[in-house]
Parts: structure tokens; C-alpha cells; sequence
């Protein structure tokens, strides 16, 4: 600042002193500038930005989009895999009853085949018995003509054999009831 004041005192011009054609000239370069920035760069730095604006703008709606797609997909997902747990589990159920039901049936399958054999056997238990009956009261009937015939000094035939048989087992049926 002192060089401009001994500038000024020495007489060279008033530094702050307005001159027009400078002050012209200043906004003559200014306009031109601004004219030229507003024509040829403020809208390539405009549709820049906007370009900017829209892509991201773009960007955030695909997101949210992307965002609400994946949503819906995990709740079908979560939707399929509980209709998944709810069929697994019915199969599962069925399974288990029809695994009843067959254990069931052979249980009672089996009884009856028990229940057969058991009557079979009383069956051939019965005729056996019947036949061993029959079969002692021949040889009772038979060791009986024999200690009769030797009582009676006589020789007991068929006839009076089958006669004596009839008796003792009418004896022995009379007597068991």
C-alpha cells in the first residue's frame, strides 16, 4: 500500500478511481464469458448432472425394486417351505397310520391263524382222544372175552365179542354224563 501511495503522489493514477473503459471492458469479457459458459458448457455440466440425477434415480428404483422382488421371493420361499413342512408332515401322519393300520391287520390276521390252529389242534386233540378211547374200549372188550371165555370155559365168538363192545360202551358213555 505505500507504493501505491507514492505512486499516487508522484502523479500516477488514482488506484481506486473508476475509469469506464476498464469497467467496460471488464464486463465485456465478463459477458462474453458467462455468455459463452451458458450457451456452450452450463448445459453439458447441466445434462451432465441430470444424466447423473436420472441414473441414479434409476439405480435406487432398480434397487428398490431388486429389494421388493427378493421380498417376495423369500416370503414365496418361506410360503413353499411351510407348505413343504405341512405336506412332509402329512405324509409322515399317513405314513404312520397306514404303518398301524398294516400292523393291525396282520395282528389280526394272525390271531385268526392262531385262533385256526389252536381249533385244529383242539380238532385232532378230540379225535385222538376219541380213538384212543375207542381204541381201549376194544381192548378192554377184548381182554374182557378173554377172562370171560376162560371163566366160562368156552370160546367167545365175533358176535359175542361185537355184543359185549356195544354194551361196555354204552356203559361208558351212560357213565360219563
Amino acid at each position: 500500500m505505500h507504493s501505491l501511495l507514492l505512486a499516487a503522489a508522484e502523479g500516477g493514477s488514482n488506484p481506486v478511481a473508476f475509469e469506464i473503459l476498464p469497467a467496460a471492458t471488464a464486463f465485456a469479457v465478463f459477458g462474453v464469458v458467462f455468455l459463452a459458459l451458458s450457451v456452450f458448457v452450463w448445459p453439458k455440466v447441466s445434462k451432465g448432472l441430470d444424466d447423473r440425477n436420472a441414473k441414479i434415480v434409476g439405480e435406487i428404483k432398480a434397487a428398490e425394486e431388486a429389494r421388493a422382488a427378493a421380498k417376495k421371493a423369500q416370503s414365496d420361499f418361506e410360503r413353499q417351505l411351510a407348505s413343504a413342512r405341512e405336506e412332509s408332515a402329512a405324509m409322515i401322519k399317513q405314513a404312520r397310520a397306514d404303518a398301524q393300520r398294516v400292523a393291525d391287520e396282520l395282528k389280526a390276521r394272525n390271531e385268526q391263524e392262531l385262533a385256526e390252529r389252536v381249533s385244529r389242534a383242539n380238532a385232532d386233540i378230540e379225535a385222538a382222544r376219541k380213538a384212543a378211547v375207542a381204541e381201549l374200549h376194544a381192548q378192554s372188550a377184548a381182554l374182557a372175552t378173554d377172562i370171560a371165555g376162560k371163566i366160562l370155559r368156552r370160546q367167545v365168538n365175533d358176535q359175542d365179542n361185537q355184543r359185549l363192545v356195544q354194551e361196555s360202551l354204552q356203559e361208558l358213555a351212560s357213565g360219563r354224563r
